[in-house]
């Protein structure tokens, strides 16, 4: 017990960041999708307060299980325990994003990524940080249709996710829009083309991230939780960002 209360005590007094947007009724939401739902069963004036919420999987600061686009993939059950605390790394790309709404990040920005910071350690988490999270909570702004209605959005190219997945053998990914792919992707190949890929390898998303600015490039952990869901394919998270400093 004494090494578990000292792990306990460092980590309390290290600095936390909430990693996950707020959601309710107006959060911003893949169109097709419904809005979430809350209604009140029982009031204090029943004695009790108790609240029923209706929401997809796919809401919010949410995960992706693989058999959320791949047929015989993962459920949520299916994902160790210990893979949702792992080494956090974050590539900001913020100011690339301001210029150009639809970049992708590329695996020549990893790798400049790993000549300052050194190479991205096996069984990480590894997010896309745009700065896209600040349009939260305005639909319009998340979604950022040109006048032919598609999303001008920032995503992950292929390169990159076969260089993170493949050769430096990530456990998950994260990005802060609502889609793993720019939208000019989802145009031109019709689909999720990189998300379909990301899912396929058997590894999981964490989508609509937050607060990535508040987070140094290296040297963090990055936890993620929800409920213990039977054969989910995905559900709103309370990620939490640690950091080595301490508040």
């Amino acid at each position: 017990m004494t090494e578990l209360l000292n792990i306990y005590k460092t980590l309390k007094r290290k600095k936390w960041v909430n990693l996950s947007h707020k959601i309710d009724e107006n959060s911003p939401k893949f169109p097709a999708l419904p809005a979430l739902e809350k209604k009140d069963l029982f009031t204090l004036k029943d004695g009790f307060h108790v609240q029923q919420f209706s929401v997809v999987g796919q809401y919010g600061t949410h995960i992706d299980a693989p058999i959320h686009f791949v047929e015989g993939g993962r459920y949520l059950d299916d994902i160790s325990l210990k893979d949702l605390l792992l080494p956090f790394y974050v590539i900001d790309k913020s100011a690339v994003v301001e210029e150009n709404n639809d970049y992708e990040i590329a695996k020549e920005d990893i790798l400049e990524f790993e000549r300052q910071y050194g190479e991205i350690l096996p069984e990480s988490f590894v997010a896309f940080r745009s700065d896209w999270s600040k349009r939260w909570p305005n639909q319009d702004e998340i979604r950022n249709l040109d006048e032919e209605g598609v999303q001008r959005t920032p995503g992950w190219s292929r390169e990159a996710l076969q260089f993170l997945i493949h050769e430096r053998k990530v456990k998950g990914a994260g990005h802060e829009t609502l889609d793993t792919d720019a939208g000019l992707t989802v145009k031109e190949k019709g689909f999720l083309y990189e998300e379909y890929y990301l899912l396929e390898q058997d590894i999981y998303q964490v989508e609509v991230l937050n607060n990535l600015d508040q987070v140094p490039p290296v040297g963090s952990l990055i936890y993620i939780s929800y409920p213990n869901w039977k054969e989910a394919t995905g559900s709103p998270v309370r990620a939490i960002a640690i950091l080595e400093e301490e508040n």
